[in-house]
């Protein structure tokens, strides 16, 4: 049996646009990825009687409800409130939740005050879910129709660990999730979405009631893989998978969501290999893209942002003779920076990236959007060639990806004589 399932996301600051609703993709990719699928989201703000009308057309209309934000101390977090009037229901003081917040606070040295114990409230028939990263609890309701609701905290970093520790379980346990995951993805790069799904097209009409989703971001295509019903087992979808795959050849990048820097520290990881980088565009987005990922100082020994001309001379070593005869944008330049930066970190490999990012610079010869990229490995150097349009900080964006994928192939082009001179 499918249920029906709506978001409602709480909160003034998402209507004037201080902050971007990732809760809504966040739930979204969570609950398709168990076989659920989103009915409707509403946003709204923090008016009670706004709240009430989205909340009342919700329960009428849906199985679970699960709301984000307006749970927190201030005047103008009344979700709770608001909801529970709505159902009918009495909110009761907890002493075990006051507890935990002055657990919390005790942590930073701070009393317990009379505005956060409005946050100790719950309704009397309901569950509380523990919150290990901040003050105010999420909260559950199973009306006696089999309804649920769900309410979980603004704050990101509270609320996601919420959900997989405790809403997951929960819902599992109510037989609202598939058993096992509902969908495959497939993750591609440097190749446009109308090409991905004219190679995969054939498989829609081989393996009938095969679904395909596609979304694209910065360079990086991903393929979801569902059927329409949402009944076919997920070893089915992996045998379509292996077989998409092979039609995507080096195109494709890994099962799941992996990031294209993670790929690449897998590989280096492999052959016991280092990489540092050296970018000037980009001004340290190719270095990031590794830190983020955890033990990536096992691969990754550094980076170095040399953003004029100076600077790539003396942090890297680029010849001035290369500047002046082939410009600071030029895959003569790159490939001297990513040499330059491995020689100065004592590292196995070097990634470069230099460019024109916008709005402003370019020449005839490389116009706005051009990115030289360098790479300087055992078995040789090369330079490479793109071009993107659009704003500034999406050409930054598709710049690194696309340096990160260039690598990642270039892997695979020389995997044995990568694995020779290991």
């Amino acid at each position: 049996m499918k249920h029906s399932v709506e978001i409602i996301n709480f909160g003034d600051e998402l209507l004037v646009g201080i902050r971007e609703n990732a809760h809504l993709s966040y739930l979204g990719e969570q609950l398709a990825r168990r076989g659920v699928r989103i009915r409707r989201n509403q946003v709204i703000n923090d008016s009670p009687d706004e709240i009430h009308a989205a909340f009342k057309s919700a329960w009428e209309n849906a199985d679970v409800i699960i709301t984000t934000g307006g749970l927190g101390p201030t005047a103008d977090d009344l979700t709770r409130e608001s909801i529970a009037e709505a159902l009918g229901l009495d909110l009761v003081y907890d002493s075990n939740i006051a507890v935990a917040i002055e657990r919390y606070f005790a942590r930073l040295g701070r009393p317990l005050t009379d505005r956060q114990r409005k946050q100790c409230y719950r309704f009397r028939e309901g569950l509380v879910l523990s919150n290990e990263r901040g003050t105010a609890p999420g909260l559950v309701y199973k009306s006696p129709q089999g309804k649920i609701l769900i309410m979980l905290p603004g704050p990101t970093h509270e609320m996601r660990p919420m959900f997989e520790q405790q809403v997951i379980p929960y819902l599992e346990a109510e037989g609202i999730f598939s058993p096992g995951e509902g969908y495959l993805q497939l993750r591609t790069a440097g190749v446009g979405e109308s090409v991905v799904e004219e190679r995969l097209e054939p498989l829609l009409g081989k393996y009938k009631g095969l679904s395909m989703a596609f979304c694209v971001h910065q360079g990086i295509v991903d393929v979801r893989l569902q059927s329409m019903d949402g009944n076919m087992p997920l070893d089915a979808l992996r045998k379509i998978g292996c077989e998409a795959r092979h039609i995507l050849g080096d195109d494709f990048v890994c099962f799941g969501d992996l990031g294209l820097a993670e790929v690449v520290f897998r590989d280096l990881r492999a052959l016991d290999r280092t990489l540092a980088v050296a970018e000037s565009c980009t001004g340290g987005m190719l270095c990031d893209a590794f830190t983020d990922i955890p033990g990536a100082s096992k691969v990754f020994m550094g980076g170095v942002v040399c953003y004029n001309n100076d600077a790539k001379v003396g942090m890297v070593d680029v010849p001035e003779i290369i500047l002046e005869q082939h410009g600071a944008v030029s895959a003569e330049t790159a490939i001297a920076m990513a040499t330059g930066v491995s020689e100065r970190f004592s590292s196995d490999y070097g990634l470069s990236i230099t460019g024109f990012a916008g709005p402003g610079g370019g020449t005839a010869a490389n116009p706005v959007g051009t990115i030289y990229m360098g790479y300087h490995s055992p078995v040789g150097v090369w330079g490479n060639r793109v071009r993107y349009t659009g704003e500034r900080l999406d050409v930054k964006a598709r710049a690194v990806n696309a340096a990160l994928d260039w690598m990642r192939r270039k892997f695979l082009e020389h995997k044995l004589e990568e694995f020779l001179c290991s």
